[in-house]
């Protein structure tokens, strides 16, 4: 038998590099390129897009165009990847495969890293025996860093390359050197466990291309199961053509204008009055105008009235009227600073009305004045109708999301600047709108300046409408060359001396000594993380690190030894709750009266210190001191509460966030003590995670702090910080644009039809970075709510009319369509305000076993539906409070739930999709299995993996690798659980990367209400999420997934354009509550399956069927197991293989059996070389026409056989 050469008369020699990224960053020629592969398999979802990953869409970004991906390699043992990822180079040594089955194949191949078991270790990379690499593994560190040297030249020289990855032992030896060098060039670096990676863009901190441990899933089915949801799928499909006739030409057809989306542009917008019935609109809004200018002038020329305009006479605003109304009628656009108590937010919107109706148009003024913050919002309103002697709701009016007081002669609105954009939404010229104010637009929030591009195109179509932005402290020249150079005005502002106290002076003056041991916030549920993270030694933290310079190089030789002492232990990190608590005895003893206004950084912050000073024997005496609390989720008439004076000998302590700094003046207040801190969200878009972490503040924001205690008489500012780390914050703080995810806003930008998210957000005062763009519009078309060129989808439009996530919008629309709504409204409100679940730091046990009362198989959001329906019975009988009290949970937080629900549902309804009987749309709501279903719906793709081990489990996501998850979380409590994976509502980086409020869902519940599905590269094989996610099972089976996929989406479509179609598929919908109530996730995670491939030789007609490479047989699961048993069962010695590394990086093995060599394909690795030589004897000795473990058997015994007659 001559096989020596068998192997070289299929492959050819010369071989080249393979792109490894895993999907081209040009999606129209990559589903260009994969038409004819895909031509015979079933179509995609209806809905969705191939998940690219962060770095893949920052080449998108950088890359100009698209480039060859055939270049040379940089290094045997190295890896080139190229940016045109699905182009296979000339000399394919598997001709076999389509283009997109042999990227992938090359991809598997390529993504090994660490998480090999010592055995692989060994065989792979431990020991050079027989392979001959083109450099010495044991050479020196100055010999290897030559070598990378010219690496990284000819990584720069050549355009066609990205990245050069490598898995040499001696580069990950020498890695810092190699990081050192790279930096050095230009490039970055990043070691992946047990690959180095070079390359010209950032490199994210995981990669799932270089994981060979991400999980692919092996899903099972009984038989029974099966067979019954297909007799369901059968009957379905038998009826389909029937059902889906009457929906063809039916595209938001509806007549009713309340439950329409909008198509077409001025759909809203009301339509030009008759000639005759203008002229009599004139006369009735003249004789209104009249009418409003006699009522000002019977106030003005009142004894309240004139009281009233004395004390605004004082105000330095007042002294700048004519200056400003004559700016105002004179520009379009004015840009107004005034120092804080200048009265600028309550003036300039009364003198712009007040000059209105003195010239009798007074009925055709309209002015919008917007605000950071609801609390803003309501409490300017009632101060300007109480200046202008009026009830609130009428002249002038507010509103913010669920409440508002606002009438018909309403003329002056105060609202949220969401609220401005939901208008905007149905109304994009501002019809009969006459003055826009943007007032505190120094916070840079996304709100704001997305509200500044909208406002900058609408200001040419709207010549009369003026535009007035009013800040504290603006940097004026950036928004007036934003504006073409509208003209500033500055209004000097007015306020009492404030004594500032740093750190050392306060230190000082007190004699307070702080140590190691007592700045350790100690109360809070996160106790022992903030041991842990503030203890003494540990890894310097970013706030820490920011600070470290200026306090290395800071002077305090003027104060006592005492103080400086104390000044060198100081923690950065830490709040100061002990100090805190000092200052505030201090205070109460030693200072005169006045309020205390202490700004913290969060929530948790407040009610922990509020905790620790209610047990306090002087603060927490009611009869001395009132000690309440400002913050954003509390409810409306819980905030108002700090803007009334106590009672006479009572001291007024407000514990507040960053929301006191502007806008709300509590009058009162004559101390402060600043943290210098706010708790303030990052966006990590290479990484795709948000952080959320206490940074400094700016120096604009200590001033704003700082000016709150002068504002009605001399005050005291005590910031807990020393004066050099004060002198080196930034000068003004990151708009929100630039540091947080940007789905929402760029869904509306499309709602608004503002052309393409990128171009229109490139007109930003300051742009977003690129990735970011790119991130958010990756997710929308995941999603499902963009198409692939950026128009918004069916379910996108329906997305718009919902001012929620997209996500929790996504889930609510699948509620109603499935009829499991009242459950679904309670999660998707839930997940809109602060967690409902408290734990107090004392009765942390208790609280838990609460909320494990409420737990509903290992689903937080199902115990959130238990908690919020136990305390809707509750406050029947109004026990609502006790209920609360008893199974720690917020009366707050479950107030704003329940107000939520019902503007959420009455959202719905305007959308069409449900109506006013509630018994339809929730006669599904008691099936457990649907309703996790939807949470997967919406969720998706916030997925991990749950992977057990011995004594618990590990948790992995696509972009992050291990996470972890919130220890309040009821699945955090759980050593085991019997589900494959968890659908989360959002991850955060801490310290780690933690997931809040998951759920765990089974297969099914996955394949069919997560992601596009697209087929692999065998049958039964299905892929998620760009392959991240793998599927193997029967082919019947992924053949019934696709077919229920397909017909979902399908009844989804249709229900979405016709939102009054009634359910007639009961077939399609009762084979999926079976599927997904009956998956006992009877399936295993696999890790590095290889997937076989058909080997069709081009010059055979009807090639044999090959032996897989990965088939199992007798004694192992691969091809080597099974040639070793073979030889050893006909009494042969077993076979030994010599592997060589060829000059392009590959493997090359030849195995050796009863005298005789037969040479392997070249694999990526020495492992996989054995394996597939191992492969080519199996075909040469069995003919390459039969395989399994029979015929290994049968062939045993005629080897055994042929060596007898031979001996």
């Amino acid at each position: 038998m001559s096989v020596a050469v068998a192997g070289s008369l299929r492959f050819p020699v010369t071989y080249k590099s393979h792109p490894k990224t895993l999907i081209e960053t040009s999606r129209p020629r990559r589903r260009h390129r994969l038409a004819t592969a895909m031509k015979d398999r079933p179509p995609p979802s209806s809905y969705g897009a191939v998940y690219v990953p962060p770095h893949h869409r920052l080449r998108s970004v950088i890359t100009s165009s698209n480039l060859s991906s055939s270049a040379p390699l940089v290094d045997s043992k190295t890896v080139a990847t190229q940016n045109n990822s699905s182009s296979i180079p000339r000399g394919n040594p598997y001709p076999y495969l389509t283009r997109q089955q042999f990227q992938q194949q090359q991809q598997k191949k390529k993504t090994k890293n660490s998480q090999l078991d010592s055995a692989d270790d060994l065989s792979e990379e431990g020991s050079d025996r027989d392979v001959e690499p083109s450099s010495n593994p044991g050479a020196s560190t100055s010999d290897n860093m030559e070598a990378w040297k010219w690496k990284l030249s000819t990584l720069l020289r050549n355009k066609d390359k990205q990245e050069v990855v490598s898995r040499d032992k001696k580069d990950r030896r020498d890695f810092e050197q190699i990081a050192a060098l790279a930096s050095k060039m230009g490039l970055y670096s990043h070691l992946y466990i047990k690959v180095v990676v070079v390359s010209k863009e950032p490199l994210p901190n995981y990669r799932f291309d270089l994981d060979e441990k991400r999980p692919q899933r092996e899903v099972i089915l009984s038989l029974g199961l099966h067979r019954r949801v297909d007799c369901y799928l059968g009957d379905y499909l038998s009826q389909k053509s029937g059902i889906t006739e009457s929906f063809q030409d039916n595209v938001f057809s509806r007549s009713n204008s309340s439950c329409s989306i909008a198509t077409d542009d001025g759909l809203f917008e009301q339509p030009e009055p008759l000639p005759q019935s203008k002229a009599a609109m004139e006369k009735i809004f003249w004789r209104r105008s009249v009418q409003m200018r006699s009522q000002q002038q019977a106030w003005q020329e009142s004894s309240e009235g004139i009281k009233m305009l004395e004390f605004r006479r004082n105000l330095p605003a007042y002294k700048e009227k004519d200056a400003l109304l004559m700016a105002i009628s004179q520009y379009q656009v004015v840009i107004i600073s005034g120092e804080t108590g200048c009265g600028k937010t309550t003036q300039i919107p009364q003198f712009i009305l007040e000059s209105e109706i003195e010239s009798v148009h007074g009925a055709l003024c309209s002015i919008i004045c917007t605000q950071p913050r609801r609390i803003s919002a309501m409490a300017v309103s009632e101060r300007v109708a109480a200046e202008r002697g009026e009830k609130l709701g009428e002249t002038v009016g507010y509103k913010v999301r669920l409440e508002g007081m606002k009438g018909r002669d309403t003329h002056l609105l105060f609202c949220t600047t969401g609220i401005l954009l939901r208008r905007l939404l149905v109304d994009r010229n501002l019809k009969g709108v006459t003055h826009v104010i943007v007032d505190e637009i120094h916070e840079r929030g996304m709100n704001e300046d997305f509200l500044l591009i909208v406002l900058k195109d609408l200001l040419p179509r709207r010549p009369e409408l003026r535009l007035i932005l009013m800040s504290a402290t603006l940097d004026a020249e950036l928004f007036s060359s934003y504006f073409g150079g509208a003209p500033m005005v500055h209004i000097p502002g007015f306020t009492y001396p404030v004594h500032t106290h740093f750190l050392e002076n306060i230190l000082e003056m007190t004699g307070y000594k702080l140590t190691q041991y007592n700045q350790i916030d100690d109360y809070g549920q996160e106790k022992t993380w903030k041991m842990n993270k503030q203890a003494p030694r540990k890894r310097k933290s970013q706030i820490a690190s920011s600070v470290e310079d200026a306090l290395r190089a800071a002077d305090f030789k003027d104060f006592t030894p005492e103080t400086r002492e104390s000044v060198s232990c100081w923690n950065p990190d830490c709040i100061g709750f002990n100090l805190i608590e000092y200052l505030l005895c201090y205070i109460c003893e030693k200072e005169r009266p006045g309020a205390v206004l202490v700004f913290l950084t969060g929530w948790d912050d407040i009610s922990s210190l509020k905790d620790k000073l209610q047990s306090h024997y002087i603060l927490g005496d009611t009869k001395r001191v009132l000690l309440l609390a400002c913050h954003g989720s509390m409810a409306s008439a819980e905030q108002r509460l700090i803007f009334d004076e106590p009672d006479y000998g009572v001291r007024k302590i407000v514990l507040a966030t960053n929301i006191a700094e502007t806008s709300i003046t509590i009058n009162d207040v004559v101390f402060v003590i600043d943290c210098g801190k706010a708790k303030e969200t990052s966006y990590d878009a290479l990484n795709n995670t948000p952080c959320l972490l206490p940074s400094w503040i700016s120096k604009v924001s200590a001033k704003q702090r700082r000016g709150r205690a002068g504002r009605v008489q001399p005050g005291e500012c005590y910031h807990l910080y020393p004066r050099c780390v004060y002198e080196a914050f930034a000068d003004y703080q990151l708009p929100e644009i630039l540091r947080t995810p940007l789905q929402s806003l760029c869904l509306q930008i499309k709602s608004l039809k503002l052309g393409s998210i990128s171009e229109f957000l490139s007109r930003a005062l300051q742009s977003p970075e690129l990735l970011a763009v790119q991130n958010a519009i990756e997710y929308l078309k995941i999603i499902g709510a963009l198409d692939e060129n950026e128009n918004l989808t069916v379910l996108g439009r329906y997305l718009t009319m919902l001012p929620m996530e997209p996500k929790l919008g996504k889930m609510l629309i699948l509620g109603a369509i499935f009829n499991c709504l009242d459950p679904i409204l309670t999660v998707v409100a839930g997940l809109s305000v602060r967690d409902p679940f408290l734990t107090p730091f004392d009765k942390k046990d208790l609280a838990e076993a609460a909320k494990a009362q409420f737990s509903r198989d290992y689903s937080d959001h199902l115990a959130l539906v238990q908690a919020y329906e136990g305390w809707n019975n509750a406050e029947k009988d109004l026990a609502g409070y006790e209920y609360c009290w008893k199974n720690f949970l917020s009366a707050q937080s479950m107030k704003a739930i329940d107000a939520l629900r019902r503007e959420f549902y009455s959202l719905l309804k305007d959308t069409g999709l449900v109506d006013s009987t509630t018994t339809t749309c929730n006669s599904w709501s008691y099936d457990v299995h649907l309703l996790r279903a939807v949470i997967c719906y919406g969720l998706y793709p916030g997925i991990c993996s749950v992977v057990h081990n011995e004594k618990s489990f590990s948790l992995k996501t696509m972009e992050d690798g291990q996470v972890l998850l919130y220890s309040n979380s009821v699945n955090a409590k759980e050593s085991k659980i019997p589900y494959p994976w968890l659908v989360f509502n959002e991850k955060i980086k801490v310290n780690s990367i933690f997931l809040r409020d998951s759920t765990a869902v089974s297969d099914s519940v996955l394949l069919l209400f997560g992601g596009n599905i697209s087929m692999g590269d065998t049958d039964g094989h299905l892929k998620m999420l760009g392959g991240y996610l793998e599927f193997f099972m029967k082919p019947a089976v992924a053949e019934m997934y696709q077919s229920l996929r397909r017909e979902l989406d399908v009844l989804i479509q249709n229900k979405l354009l016709n939102p009054r179609m009634l359910h007639t598929q009961h077939d399609l919908i009762s084979a999926v509550r079976l599927l997904i109530s009956e998956d006992q996730c009877d399936g295993r995670f696999v890790f590095n399956r290889q997937v076989p491939q058909p080997y069709k030789p081009s010059i055979a007609p009807t090639p044999p069927a090959p032996v897989s490479r990965i088939e199992s047989g007798p004694g192992g699961d691969n091809s080597k197991s099974q040639l070793q048993t073979l030889l050893t069962r006909a009494g042969y010695a077993a076979p030994t293989y010599k592997t060589k590394q060829l000059n392009n990086s590959q493997f090359r093995a030849t195995v050796e059996l009863n005298g005789m060599q037969i040479m392997g394909r070249p694999c990526n690795n020495k492992k996989q070389a054995e394996k597939d030589a191992a492969a080519e004897a199996l075909e040469c000795l069995m003919g390459g026409t039969h395989r399994g473990h029979d015929y290994i058997d049968h062939m045993s015994m005629m080897l055994k056989k042929s060596k007898k007659d031979h001996n």
